[in-house]
Order: C-alpha cells, then sequence, then structure tokens
C-alpha cells in the first residue's frame, strides 16, 4: 500500500448558476480531469482567475488572486463527513482544486511550502471560510455552522514556482516555518476562538488582510 503523500485528483470547475450569493455563476462544481493541469500564480484579486489553468471564480470580491491561487482539501476528511453526511462526497465535491492522501492538511503550518509533482511549489497561505454558495452546493441547512465547528476548513495555497500538476503526483513538504500557527488554528482564531487571534500575527505568510483584521480585533 502506497502511504506516502500524493494527489488523488485535481479538480477544475464547471460554470453553474449560483442562486445562493445572488450571483450569475459558481465554479464551486469541481471535477477530476485526466492528464497535466498548468498551474501558475494567477497575479491580485479581482479578475476571477485562479492558479489552475481552466479554472475560475465568479465571486471576484472574496475570491481569487494569488492568497487564494489553490485549495486543497484531505480526501479523509472527505471520508469523514461522508458518514457524517450519508452521502458520498466525489474528489472536487467541497470545490477543493487538489485532493490529497497521507497529508495532514488542516495541520500545515501557514507558511509551509509542498512540492508536488517534480516542479511545483505551493505555499499555504489561509484557511477556507465557508459561504453560502458551499452551503448551498450541498444542500444542507446549517451547513456553514456545523462546518465552521469542525474546524477542517482545508488550505488556500500560493503558487511559488509554476508547473503541472497531475493525479498521483508526490507531494512532499519542504520547508515548514518557525511558528505554530496552523491551518485549523488560523481558522478557529478568525471564527470560533478569537482569543487566538494575537498568536496569528508570528505567521508572517498569512495574507495582508487576515493580519489586518487580526489588529483591528485585538484592538478593540
Amino acid at each position: 500500500m502506497d502511504t506516502r503523500a500524493r494527489l488523488l485528483s485535481v479538480n477544475v470547475g464547471r460554470p453553474r448558476p449560483n442562486p445562493w450569493k445572488g450571483l450569475r455563476q459558481t465554479g464551486i462544481d469541481k471535477r477530476p480531469v485526466d492528464g497535466p493541469v498548468v498551474v501558475s500564480a494567477p497575479g491580485p484579486r479581482g479578475t476571477g482567475a485562479v492558479g489552475l489553468a481552466g479554472d475560475r471564480v465568479y465571486d471576484v470580491k472574496n475570491h481569487g488572486g494569488d492568497h487564494q491561487a489553490v485549495y486543497a482539501y484531505a480526501r479523509e476528511d472527505l471520508d469523514g463527513w461522508e458518514v457524517e453526511l450519508g452521502w458520498e462526497l466525489g474528489n472536487g465535491s467541497f470545490g477543493e482544486n487538489l485532493t490529497t492522501v497521507g497529508l495532514d492538511v488542516n495541520g500545515a503550518l501557514i507558511g509551509e511550502r509542498w512540492r508536488v509533482g517534480s516542479e511545483v511549489v505551493l505555499e499555504v497561505s489561509c484557511a477556507r471560510i465557508p459561504c453560502g454558495t458551499f452551503q448551498g452546493w450541498l444542500e444542507r441547512d446549517g451547513w456553514i455552522r456545523r462546518f465552521t465547528e469542525a474546524a477542517l476548513p482545508g488550505a488556500y495555497l500560493r503558487v511559488i514556482v509554476p508547473g503541472e500538476l497531475r493525479a498521483g503526483d508526490p507531494v512532499d513538504v519542504v520547508h515548514r516555518p518557525d511558528h505554530d500557527v496552523t491551518v485549523a488554528g488560523s481558522f478557529r482564531a478568525v471564527t470560533t476562538e478569537p482569543k487566538l487571534l494575537p498568536s496569528l500575527l508570528a505567521a508572517d505568510a498569512l495574507p495582508e488582510e487576515i493580519k489586518e483584521l487580526v489588529r483591528r480585533r485585538t484592538r478593540a
């Protein structure tokens, strides 16, 4: 049995109507694709661009851009949600670009870097915050609250070294910063455990907007 961390699938969105957020379309419907997918830094938020070729976001105010270039979620966590929800969750069901196995996505440190395959390097930037589109997509009342309680948000990543990704690529952690701010911990800090907020400033790799949120809330 192969226990090495790797990509189970690379998932690209298919545009579909978004009745849940007052937008014409959403890209949350991610499906596994065959063959290599080019990944690159998309640039600042506002254009709809994301890291994977052929994908995009439509809520350009809140999603996309360099700090949310790629979204990863662990297959192990999807399996746990399958039990709770009572239905099958295919790879990409949570809108993730990368479905991983053997990798502690939520325990990853902010600023941690992953080499994926032979060339791509990604950096953990922040946690995913659930929204109305996510709840509507899963057709589960109270989903935002339940997802928040579980604190298994998955990780957004920046593209440090571009290249190609494909299902089966190994994932190696090549750098871990000198702090203890994890994806799950940062998520809890900005949602349910504000007492953790001051600790987030140890993570230089957090997006500036989150650092400013921390400063504003801790000043208050």
